[in-house]
């Protein structure tokens, strides 16, 4: 692949765990971010009021803990990212370092709102999850790898069924989901079009 192919088949890195069903998007990203006009320096204030609230309480969020740092693949569980349909939300785990996020469900328009900066959601079922967040807080070393074209993630030499819906799947097999790299792609098939209607003018 070329330094500007947009495809991705194949993620790995260590993993990040947060337990929690029904995690919205204002505890993603509190709403009074949203005010901002870029998205520049939204991974700052990701989950930034759970992370204050662990801290006050004497205990660490899964964010600040030094076991999880560097961690790409962050571990949920159901219907992570409900709510409110603020892309805010996903740029600010994107941001942050997170190229794919795994878990049981996801809030439709946010896992949306993950195609199109190129962060897989991923799905499997409860106890799949249960288990790579139980291999990942033990053995926080660990390289995961998520394979889009075999739809699996393996830990070590073990390795657990995922899926992802078969148009988003596509779209980030074949590159599609970056919209300006589409359009550049097509940039000479529209200078040709463009030139055949020039010559019939």
């Amino acid at each position: 692949m070329s330094r500007n192919d947009t495809r991705i088949h194949r993620i790995a890195g260590r993993g990040i765990t947060i337990h929690g069903d029904d995690i919205d998007t204002d505890q993603i990203l509190p709403a009074r971010y949203l005010k901002a006009i870029t998205f520049a320096g939204m991974e700052a204030h990701a989950f930034e009021d759970a992370r204050a609230a662990a801290k006050a309480q004497g205990g660490e969020h899964p964010l600040d803990q030094m076991r999880f740092a560097g961690g790409s693949v962050l571990f949920v569980n159901r219907n992570f990212g409900c709510g409110s349909s603020r892309e805010h939300a996903p740029h600010s785990l994107h941001r942050l370092g997170i190229a794919a996020v795994i878990g049981e469900s996801f809030g439709e328009i946010f896992a949306g709102n993950c195609v199109a900066i190129g962060m897989p959601c991923v799905q499997t079922d409860t106890e799949t999850i249960a288990a790579l967040q139980r291999i990942n807080e033990t053995a926080p070393q660990t390289e995961f790898v998520l394979d889009l074209v075999g739809q699996t993630i393996s830990a070590g030499d073990r390795v657990f069924p995922v899926s992802l819906a078969q148009g988003r799947r596509q779209q980030f097999l074949e590159g599609t989901w970056d919209p300006t790299a589409v359009l550049l792609a097509a940039g000479p098939l529209i200078e040709q079009t463009l030139a055949e209607l020039h010559g019939r003018g």
